[in-house]
């Protein structure tokens, strides 16, 4: 019998088909490691180039036959082949899609510590946001998890911003949103008036089967004369899952509410108007939703009032308002405006506690005695009229000058809020400060200075009666029953372990020791590295990881306690103007304050989960139109050189923080006149021919090569040192 001969390949350049098929040969052979396009290059002994050999990764990848797990670096998909496919047992989970820049996404599943990676060709047509079920195949250990959508269960962009173009059958919107790179068709009896090159705003009506369907839509309206600035804020709501105006239904029904409060709103309320009643809010603020109270009482006790907008006195259940309010679930706060949960007539008008007006609100009213010890305490409807509103700056120059006016009130309050605080650490509560970066804004809303907000004592101070009221509330109602009333939890779990045992040993390698055998060493360990972080910018890089070795706070009506505060039992009431969690907390107490009564905690359940995702999808919306603005601020900066740190560091370069913007830009280690490489850990890269070593956390200087609003990103190159 004669031996097939095997076809030799050395030396010759194979042809496209040949290529493909040699490489994936390789990844079958081998479906555990990893492969870089110059490592398979050598290892194929044949004359194609890397560039060739690239371009086939990137066609193997699109047949889902591979999937790069890092940057560069390309491992086995366990979709490809039978071999792949019968080594793991699978599971099928339910999560939202969040796409990444290459079109492929990670799937955020509840149940699971990891998020699941998809490639672009197994999302089956799902976008960014999207729920869906998706096939996970189940491995031990640290590997990240890998999968495919099975089915789109929700989708989350329902309207898509872009560019209308006309066609001779039809026309199609070219959508112009970051992460929702799509194409809509339109029938000419849609387009609402629209012509070429007019950004508008289209409703999907049917959404095809797959990634090869065609998306249908309608022009719902025609954005005229619209600035950059405003088309780029639109884009970042809607993307994310918010839409811009109200339905007309609910404009109607809030129209229909009086514009003042009418006799009978008072019935059954406690009168507060005569007592001394202030707000401290940022000087930008329009919706008041929290107010406190002030007196000393015959017995020369001190009784502190938390009132907070009474919301479901005007939002009904089941109404067009409340329906829309859960839909939308929180107010989304942009760097140069807000996106209200509630209309306009209600956030800022009737709802918000104005000064010199009377305010329907649901207090939380105590009674300090000796040692600021609680007393007594009041829940309930009631009605006031604010003296004096003032802002974060007022307040803080009082509580430094010791005067002013209702000084002696303030100082008291101060007081109070520092036991309170002293309270909260001592029983464990972490104190992490994450830095808030605020803009100052042109008339055009474009950026000519960045600053970090200030958290002082007149936040503080808020901030602690806050807490407090919300630990009350849910202390309330957790202790009221023997059996248990269905509520509304804001709950903090305890750190995961392994990530934990990662940032240790990360943080170690800086020479920071940390503490997490228990969750108080932990606790005390990153109260710690907040004080020297406060001091050493070294260690400011260290505290973004930090948070996120948390856990994610969420609501649910499972109360195992808040973890972050050292509370056991917290909810959030304080701000039903802008979070709809606080809307069912307030109706749920009402109803439990005189009888009992139950809601369905099914259903109770089903409006948490949808609560917890839409604030996930806010601070996403937030942190957009934080780093649009970043880059915005350094387009008229090119050439220029800043001061930096090291922030991050990846296979094909750093990432520097710039001091004077908090901008993060890369740096290509391609673009630097040494070839560095990384040493031992992968918190250094050292150069090959001089032996320089670039750390985490170095201070570094940097010119600034591209800034693009496009894609939101910032390009940089080292400043050599003289």
């Amino acid at each position: 019998m004669t031996q097939r001969r095997s076809r030799s390949y050395k030396g010759k350049k194979l042809t496209t088909s040949d290529l493909k098929t040699k490489l994936f040969k390789i990844f079958l052979k081998n479906p555990k490691k990893r492969y870089k396009a110059s490592q398979l290059s050598k290892k194929l002994l044949t004359s194609n180039t890397k560039d060739s050999v690239q371009h086939m990764l990137n066609e193997l990848e699109k047949e889902s036959k591979i999937w790069m797990v890092t940057e560069g670096k390309y491992r086995l998909d366990k979709f490809a082949g039978h071999e792949a496919k019968s080594k793991f047992p699978k599971k099928v989970y339910v999560g939202k899609v969040d796409l990444i820049r290459s079109g492929a996404a990670y799937i955020l599943i509840d149940d699971l510590e990891e998020d699941v990676y998809v490639p672009a060709t197994q999302l089956k047509g799902a976008m960014h946001g999207d729920i869906v079920k998706v096939s996970v195949a189940i491995r031990k250990g640290k590997r990240k998890q890998e999968g495919k959508v099975k089915e789109i269960q929700e989708r989350a962009v329902k309207q898509v911003l872009g560019t209308f173009k006309t066609f001779d059958k039809h026309a199609i919107v070219y959508s112009d949103m970051h992460r929702v790179k799509i194409e809509v068709n339109v029938n000419p009896e849609d387009y609402a008036g629209a012509k070429d090159d007019d950004k508008v705003i289209v409703k999907i009506v049917s959404y095809g089967k797959s990634q090869n369907k065609s998306l249908w839509g309608e022009v719902i309206k025609v954005m005229k004369d619209i600035s950059r600035n405003d088309y780029a804020m639109n884009s970042i709501l809607m993307e994310n899952g918010f839409e811009i105006d109200f339905p007309e239904e609910v404009m109607q029904e809030a129209e229909q509410i009086p514009d003042s409060i009418q006799p009978s709103d008072l019935d059954g309320r406690r009168d507060c108007r005569e007592v001394l009643t202030i707000t401290i809010d940022p000087d930008t603020a329009k919706d008041f939703d929290d107010a406190l109270s002030y007196r000393v009482l015959e017995n020369g006790n001190i009784e502190i009032g938390v009132h907070i907008a009474d919301v479901t006195h005007y939002v009904l259940p089941g109404t067009e308002i409340d329906k829309e309010a859960l839909k939308r679930s929180t107010s989304v706060y942009l760097v140069d405006r807000v996106a209200p949960m509630l209309p306009e007539k209600l956030s800022n008008n009737l709802c918000s506690l104005v000064p010199h007006q009377d305010r329907l609100t649901f207090a939380a009213i105590f009674e300090f005695g000796k040692d600021f010890q609680i007393v007594n305490k009041w829940f309930g409807k009631a009605v006031i009229h604010s003296d004096r509103r003032f802002t974060y700056e007022e307040a803080q120059e009082i509580i430094e000058n010791k005067s002013g006016e209702y000084a002696e009130e303030i100082l008291m309050m101060q007081k109070i809020a520092e036991r309170l605080r002293k309270k909260k650490f001592k029983n464990g509560a972490i104190a992490f400060e994450s830095e808030e970066v605020k803009f100052q804004l042109d008339e055009n809303s474009v950026p000519v200075g960045v600053y970090v907000k200030e958290r002082k004592d007149a936040h503080l101070l808020i901030e602690d009666f806050m807490l407090l009221a919300n630990k009350q509330v849910a202390l309330y109602m957790a202790e009221k029953e023997k059996v248990e009333i269905p509520f509304v939890y804001r709950t903090h779990d305890v750190p995961n372990q392994d990530k934990l045992l990662d940032f240790k040993l990360f943080a170690l390698e800086l020479g920071v020791k940390l503490n997490i055998d228990t969750p108080k060493q932990i606790a005390e360990s990153f109260n710690k590295l907040t004080k020297e972080a406060a001091n050493n910018d070294a260690l400011k890089m260290l505290m973004p990881l930090a948070i996120r070795t948390m856990s994610k706070a969420e609501y649910t009506t499972e109360n195992i306690g808040h973890y972050g505060l050292a509370f056991e039992h917290y909810a959030h009431f304080t701000s039903p103007i802008r979070r709809y969690a606080d809307v069912l907390v307030h109706r749920i107490l009402y109803d439990n304050l005189e009888k009992t009564k139950r809601m369905d905690k099914s259903d109770l359940d089903v409006m948490c989960s949808h609560i917890s995702s839409k604030e996930r999808d806010a601070n996403s919306a937030e942190r957009d139109s934080i780093k649009y603005k970043k880059v915005e601020y350094m387009l008229d900066k090119i050439g220029e050189e800043f001061d930096g740190q090291v922030s991050g560091m990846i296979e094909r370069g750093i990432f520097v923080e710039i001091s004077e913007s908090n901008s993060e830009g890369f740096i290509p280690f391609d673009t630097m006149e040494e070839r560095y490489a990384f040493g031992d850990s992968k918190l250094f890269v050292k150069s090959k021919e001089s032996g320089h070593t670039i750390k985490m956390g170095d201070p570094i200087r940097v010119r600034l090569v591209r800034a693009d609003l496009d894609d939101r990103k910032i390009d940089l190159e080292l400043v050599p040192e003289i």
